[in-house]
């Protein structure tokens, strides 16, 4: 059995997400009564600097207390389980898709291994992978079909199942970001809508587009929130957390009237542009899945950032919108618990829990 789709077999708790990255790590937990889902328990821990380092663990000991402490300090309900379905960084992950000729399930999964060995820039053995048949839509070529193929790197993948059961939980599941923010952030009323998320992180910026629910292209390039902070600090002459301070709650002010904010962030946020106008570029001339963009849709603590959006809508000249993570649950009538601006630096964590309480539900 995959490793990477190890399935849940009891009737026990379903599993909550845990989403790692390299200064935080944040924790949600879902359940379902009836036909209304509500979040049981969240919370989110910050990872002390140097500890996790582009996706790797450095420091496994300070990662597993980190892990221990958001457990314990989680709420409003006591976690009541031990499983956990994790994220995976995408700087260790591998999506592409392959067109093959039209064929079988059997035939299809050694095609792919073969395949695997020709897009990816390791071994058959040093990765553990998954892969998807995709519908007709997605292959103009006649005789054809597309394979959604997700790769991993082997040590990555162990490292995080490791320092999860170290921590004393029960890994039931590894995913990628990129897979698990589509699941919270676009729903399936979209739907094959092409939609690029942008996702504003405190180290990198990652580039996630999709087709309905499938995501089709990842990248992700070296711009960030901290390097917004940064840009304040060392324009204003202010320390990096009154920066950070000014930016949350004064925001980049309006465009009709430039802040010091935004001058100093200028820069950064003109290379962002650049970047995504190069990934549109690139999947539109290149890739050739789709002939049409409905929405960038921003998510990420960077996206909270008062002004962003404007600006970006001006700049890109495109339909920009603040992504929304609660679509695919079902709360009623009931508020989510995390605040609007908030919720969108729980993406991740929220698209992990819903993979949980779905596949919980099918067996129970």
């Amino acid at each position: 059995m995959s490793f990477l789709q190890r399935k849940i077999f009891d009737t026990t708790p379903p599993p909550f997400g845990l989403d790692v990255s390299d200064l935080s790590l944040k924790l949600l937990w879902l359940a379902r009564d009836g036909d209304c889902d509500h979040v049981a328990s969240f919370g989110s821990v910050p990872v002390p600097q140097g500890a996790i380092v582009d996706g790797e663990i450095l420091d496994e000991d300070v990662v597993i207390g980190c892990i221990r402490d958001l457990v314990r300090a989680s709420g409003p309900k006591r976690i009541g389980t031990r499983r956990v379905i994790c994220s995976l960084p995408e700087t260790k992950a591998f999506l592409r898709i392959i067109a093959l000729p039209r064929m079988g399930k059997a035939e299809a999964r050694e095609a792919v291994k073969w395949e695997i060995e020709a897009n990816i820039p390791l071994s058959l053995d040093q990765v553990y992978y998954d892969w998807q048949i995709l519908p007709e839509t997605f292959c103009a070529e006649k005789g054809k079909m597309s394979v959604l193929v997700v790769a991993v790197a082997r040590s990555a993948a162990e490292q995080f199942y490791a320092v999860l059961e170290r921590a004393g939980l029960e890994p039931v599941g590894l995913e990628t970001e990129s897979i698990a923010q589509v699941r919270s952030l676009l729903s399936e009323e979209r739907g094959d809508e092409t939609v690029l998320i942008v996702d504003i992180g405190d180290r990198r910026t990652s580039f996630v587009m999709a087709i309905g629910n499938v995501p089709v292209f990842t990248s992700s390039v070296p711009l960030s929130s901290q390097m917004m902070t940064d840009a304040i600090s060392k324009k204003m002459g202010l320390s990096f957390a009154e920066a950070e301070k000014l930016k949350i709650h004064s925001g980049l002010g309006s465009l009709s009237m430039p802040s010091p904010q935004l001058a100093a962030v200028k820069p950064i946020l003109d290379s962002l542009a650049s970047e995504i106008e190069r990934s549109l570029d690139f999947y539109f001339s290149s890739l050739r899945y789709s002939k049409k963009l409905e929405a960038v849709m921003f998510c990420g603590g960077g996206a909270n950032t008062q002004g962003l959006l404007p600006y970006f809508s001006r700049r890109l000249r495109q339909n920009v919108v603040f992504g929304d993570p609660w679509v695919n649950v079902s709360l009623g009538k009931t508020v989510p618990p995390i605040d609007r601006n908030r919720s969108v630096q729980y993406s991740t964590v929220i698209g992990l829990a819903l993979r949980g309480l779905d596949e919980y539900e099918g067996i129970a």
